[in-house]
């Protein structure tokens, strides 16, 4: 099967790379999941975004690493590689590589493609809703940051931090993601998943008072 085969030459890559939990094998799933949902309304092919979805993150550098941004780009560049010599279609290579080049949000790329913007949607979608908060506090964990500023959890009275408290990653970015949106049914789900955010937010600072 084509997924199988996709997912072993992923796994290959990632086992000479530093594990992350907020990025593994269920993520590129649901990410495909996902994309599969929105392709119901937004037309594309389904063979490129596939590819896309499954390689979107092979090269994965740390949140923290300097050339963090170049990570998609190379992503890219090592799935068209891969895809190459397995056989797939040469004319929708260029294709694959945009919408992998063009997902991630510190690249700064537009896309300008249907696979492109579901991709992104459908990535963006991650960090959204329930799967949104637990990759949140993971990583948060992995750099060595807090839940939240026990003092001022709200930052009422300081400025946001998300490098020192996970919970501000809600206003500096997460909270934000619905508007930027490529799709209507993207936009959709970001939406019920952001209010979903703001409601764990309500039911967390009730318990910490």
């Amino acid at each position: 099967m084509t997924q199988s085969r996709y997912e072993a030459e992923v796994a290959r890559v990632w086992a000479a790379q530093p594990a992350d939990g907020a990025h593994d094998l269920g993520h590129l799933r649901r990410v495909w999941k996902t994309a599969r949902l929105i392709a119901m309304d937004v037309p594309a092919d389904p063979q490129v975004l596939m590819a896309a979805c499954f390689f979107h993150d092979l090269v994965n550098l740390p949140k923290d690493a300097p050339n963090r941004a170049e990570a998609s780009t190379l992503s890219a560049q090592a799935a068209v590689a891969f895809l190459r010599g397995d056989g797939f279609p040469v004319a929708k290579l260029d294709a694959v590589a945009h919408a992998i080049a063009a997902h991630s949000f510190s690249a700064g790329i537009a896309p300008e493609t249907p696979e492109a913007r579901i991709l992104q949607d459908a990535d963006r979608l991650e960090a959204l809703g329930a799967i949104g908060i637990a990759r949140m506090f993971h990583v948060a964990g992995q750099m060595g940051g807090g839940l939240f500023d026990a003092d001022d959890p709200m930052a009422l009275q300081r400025g946001l931090d998300d490098r020192r408290f996970a919970l501000d990653h809600l206003q500096t970015k997460l909270l934000r993601l619905p508007e930027t949106m490529q799709t209507e049914p993207g936009r959709a789900m970001a939406e019920e998943r952001a209010d979903w955010l703001m409601s764990f937010r309500t039911r967390l600072l009730s318990e910490i008072g």
